[in-house]
């Protein structure tokens, strides 16, 4: 197996114990950069002697018997929308492309204090609003499993990276599927954590920006992993409890397990799009795995998710009106087109102008149905959804056929209705059918990301391996 191979729990055990050394995962990593990515264009403002000399300080620590963090000495990327100290932060913006930051977001920060070594920063579109990845500053990025597909999006050159080799670890952010879409699009295991539990702290910029509430509620940071291992080790090295964060929580809850089998409610469709039938047979599968591992599977409606992705379109789509202006003098051609269709997409739920009283109303909706989904799932209970109602979709589906545009948003019913509600999921790989990746989604209780990532191990173990074509 070739160093960029391992995994990241791997890499941090032989750091550890000597039996490796940092700087020559790294440098294997980097060689496996320039290799892919010249093709691929996951990964931008790579810069190799910083990485090497991090590295080598990382070999020096463990030879001096120091402390080490749980990814001392592993290889991640950070995205592009997130602030790390010295980095290209752009945004996928022209306007921004050679914009570097003066510190570390929280997320960074905790990353940087667990021993992780930043190799480079992932792309994105412009202003991380799609799900699909391509910006007029840094240009496209492919999927690994087909060029014709898109890598996700926002995190689409996170999933693309760490798909294709060249880093064990990616992180990324999600308010619409961010993290989780571009995981399941690339084959790999997203995971988008309860708010609060990682930081979601911005380091101070040029420019000082009130965030709308729809980020300050809904957005949260998390990792992309090849395993539900190093998904765990990367979202725990990230797990940063903070008084600066408004939805952050001061320490975690120590969550009272009841007796008896983890029960999971199979929810299939909630009436918004179809699933297709290798979406629908990777569902099927994965409850299959986990009825053998032991769970108590039971198909269950739950029309609160399909009122939930309904919400998403209503109070995100309010709280990008105000900015639209900056967006469209800023943004790309991509990206104003991704406006347009997200504002007509609304409009066929609740008109052309909403109003206030709607988006108040959303809002007092939106606690109603978080405390009915936590009634439902406690500490013992989860969800198995589709990841997305379709396969990865086809490159710029979101700026083509504007009837064609307007359908991924019912497809994306799984990835929109979870942030809404704050409650934790995972994306995991069930298998590649026609040579596409299909993921699920799995759901828990508040902070029971544990029992979550248990699940998606269980779903692992018994789907079979993947590998994209760019990374054999």
């Amino acid at each position: 197996m070739e160093l960029w191979q391992l995994s990241a729990t791997q890499i941090a055990a032989g750091v550890r114990e000597r039996a490796v050394s940092s700087a020559d995962v790294v440098r294997a990593c980097l060689d496996r950069i320039a290799d892919v990515n010249p093709a691929l264009n996951a990964l931008v403002d790579v810069r190799p002697e910083e990485a090497l000399a991090a590295a080598d300080r990382a070999d020096a620590a463990v030879a001096a018997g120091e402390r080490l963090g749980p990814l001392h000495g592993v290889p991640v990327s950070t995205k592009l929308n997130t602030a790390q100290r010295g980095a290209l932060t752009s945004h996928g913006l022209k306007a921004a492309e050679h914009a570097r930051a003066a510190g570390d977001d929280a997320c960074v920060a905790a990353l940087r204090a667990s021993g992780a070594v930043f190799l480079g920063r992932s792309n994105v579109p412009a202003f991380s609003l799609r799900w699909f990845t391509a910006n007029d500053a840094h240009g496209r990025t492919l999927n690994p499993w087909d060029a014709g597909r898109t890598p996700g999006g926002s995190s689409g050159g996170a999933a693309s990276a760490v798909a294709a080799g060249m880093t064990p670890v990616s992180q990324g952010n999600d308010i619409a599927g961010s993290i989780r879409y571009p995981a399941a699009c690339c084959g790999l295991v997203g995971v988008r954590p309860t708010v609060g539990l990682v930081s979601n702290w911005s380091a101070p910029g040029d420019i000082e920006m009130e965030l709308p509430l729809t980020a300050q509620a809904w957005s949260v940071h998390g990792p992309l992993a090849r395993t539900v291992a190093d998904a765990r080790a990367a979202l725990w090295a990230m797990a940063s409890p903070d008084p600066r964060d408004p939805f952050g929580v001061p320490a975690l809850p120590e969550l009272r397990r009841e007796p008896g089998p983890v029960r999971v409610y199979v929810v299939r469709d909630v009436g918004m799009a179809k699933p297709h039938p290798s979406v629908d047979a990777a569902v099927t599968a994965a409850a299959g795995w986990l009825a053998d591992a032991g769970y108590a599977v039971e198909e269950r409606e739950l029309p609160l998710l399909e009122e939930a992705a309904r919400l998403w379109a209503l109070l995100l789509t309010e709280d990008l009106r105000l900015a639209l202006p900056v967006m469209r003098d800023l943004g790309d051609d991509a990206l104003r087109t991704n406006l347009e269709r997200n504002f007509a997409y609304a409009a066929r739920l609740w008109g052309e102008a909403p109003g206030t009283a709607a988006y108040i109303q959303g809002w007092a909706r939106r606690a109603t149905l978080i405390t009915r989904l936590q009634e439902l799932l406690g500490a013992n209970a989860l969800l198995l959804t589709p990841a997305s109602a379709e396969p990865p979709f086809e490159q710029d589906a979101d700026t083509g056929d504007p009837e064609r545009a307007l359908g991924l948003f019912p497809a994306q019913w799984p990835m929109v209705s979870v942030p809404v509600l704050g409650f934790p999921a995972v994306t995991v790989p069930a298998g590649a059918p026609d040579g596409l990746p299909i993921g699920v989604q799995l759901v828990g209780g508040r902070f029971t990301e544990d029992l979550v990532l248990d699940a998606a191990q269980a779903v692992e173990d018994r789907a079979p391996s993947l590998t994209p074509p760019a990374a054999l």
